[in-house]
Formats: C-alpha cells, sequence, structure tokens
C-alpha cells in the first residue's frame, strides 16, 4: 500500500482534526489535514478562499490538494468536510481503499455538529444559519461519505478518547 494508511472523512464538526490527530499519535504516525494544506499553499484561510474567489476555486485547490496528499502522505490524513462532493476524490478514495487503507467516516448528528461548530466564522459554509445547513449537508452528504468509507464510527455525543479508542479497535493495526 502507497499513501495514507488511514483517511478520515466526515462533516463539518464530525472531529476529523481531532480525532484524526489522537490516532495518528497511537499508531506512531504523521496527521496531516488538506484544509492545512490548501492554506499553506494560498496564504490564506479557507473562510477568506470562500469570500474572495469563491466555492468552485476553492473546490479545485481541495481537489489538487487531495491528489497530491495521497500520493505523498503516508500516515493519517484528514480531508475537509466536502471534499466527498468531487466525483474523483471518491473514485480517488475508492481505489486508496482497494490498496487496504482504511478510509474512516467520522459521522456525526446535528445536534452534536452544531454545538462543536457554534457560530465559527471559520465555516463558510454554515454562516448563514448553522443548524440548518448541517442538516441539509449531513443529509445530502451521507451516501457520499458512505460511498468511500471501509470504516464508521460515530462520534455523536461521545468523549475523543472513546470515539479514538473505537476508531483504533476498527482499524487494528496499521500496516506499514
Amino acid at each position: 500500500m502507497t499513501g495514507p494508511a488511514i483517511v478520515v472523512v466526515g462533516p463539518p464538526a464530525s472531529g476529523k482534526t481531532t480525532v484524526g490527530t489522537a490516532v495518528a499519535a497511537a499508531l506512531g504516525l504523521v496527521f496531516r489535514d488538506t484544509d492545512a494544506d490548501v492554506e499553506a499553499a494560498t496564504g490564506t484561510s479557507i473562510a477568506d478562499l470562500f469570500v474572495t474567489s469563491g466555492e468552485p476555486h476553492f473546490r479545485a485547490l481541495e481537489q489538487q490538494a487531495v491528489v497530491r496528499a495521497l500520493a505523498e502522505h503516508d500516515g493519517v490524513l484528514a480531508l475537509g468536510g466536502g471534499a466527498v462532493t468531487s466525483a474523483a476524490t471518491r473514485q480517488l478514495l475508492v481505489d486508496h481503499a482497494r490498496t487496504g487503507a482504511q478510509v474512516l467516516w467520522l459521522d456525526v448528528d446535528v445536534a452534536s455538529a452544531a454545538k462543536r461548530a457554534g457560530l465559527s466564522r471559520d465555516r463558510p459554509l454554515l454562516a448563514v444559519n448553522p443548524r440548518a445547513m448541517l442538516r441539509t449537508m449531513l443529509e445530502a452528504r451521507a451516501p457520499l461519505y458512505a460511498e468511500v468509507a471501509t470504516v464508521t464510527v460515530s462520534t455523536s455525543g461521545r468523549p475523543v478518547e472513546e470515539v479514538v479508542a473505537e476508531v483504533l479497535a476498527a482499524v487494528g493495526s496499521v500496516q506499514r
């Protein structure tokens, strides 16, 4: 297998960065986040990219970041919540899973996601009516996450340590 041992997908506020970082540490792997890659490459925040360049431009940059990270990174990789809206990204993830990698879907309910996201200005798609947008987003994207996932773990109303323990049990020992 080449590329990340575990790719973490899920909606905003599902815990991708928090859980992904903890899982990587527990497995002795390096954590990487494609949103951070896009921000580093552009020198601006995701929220500002949405405002200044629009969502389609951001999604193109995100697609490039995913391709690059899947090719370069061999640890735990978190993708932005909307990365799975790209059919090309979904195909890359399905193909990556065929090599023996795990694609972990961190599922979350609306109440838990809304509580975690709060009224954060860093989440541009949740800026207007966060609870309604989250509900719509979760419903629309759930089939996309399901299409690529090899493991699904709910983070709803659960402490990070409990989620990490379930993920570690589900993914077993990662072979490198």
